[in-house]
């Protein structure tokens, strides 16, 4: 049978619907700036949830709440040892988010380098007349 048959247009669109999801989590999860600065600091060494909330002046509730949207976007791991949890980087970096920004830079770069052709033949020819 072939993936015609199989319905490879539904495969790909599944695909790009769970590439999109990552997406969507990693953007939200750094959409805050207190997020960024827990990553920032995790990048440093690993911490507590009590010591994150101590640093960044917070309540253990509103931390908790940072520190479960950063989880469940794979960016944060936790682990609890006792009544300490603690926080590490988590297993997806952000190398899908970087590569979907890379992509757009270009896309922009190339329309910005069009554009400077365009004022610099236009600029040619202006100075002609």
């Amino acid at each position: 049978m072939s993936l015609d048959k199989l319905g490879f247009e539904s495969i790909l669109n599944h695909m790009v619907q769970y590439q999109s999801i990552q997406l969507d989590g990693a953007f939200t999860a750094l959409s805050d700036a207190t997020r960024r600065g827990i990553l920032a600091w995790l990048g440093r060494a690993d911490a507590s949830i009590t010591e994150l909330a101590a640093k960044f002046q917070m309540t253990l509730t509103g931390m908790k709440k940072h520190i479960g949207i950063l989880e469940r976007s794979g960016l944060v791991s936790t682990e609890k040892v006792g009544r300490v949890r603690t926080c590490t980087l988590g297993p997806r970096r952000l190398e899908e988010a970087a590569a979907w920004i890379e992509d757009y830079r270009q896309l922009w770069q190339a329309r910005f380098d069009e554009l400077d052709q365009i004022v610099a033949e236009l600029n040619q020819d202006s100075s002609r007349e």
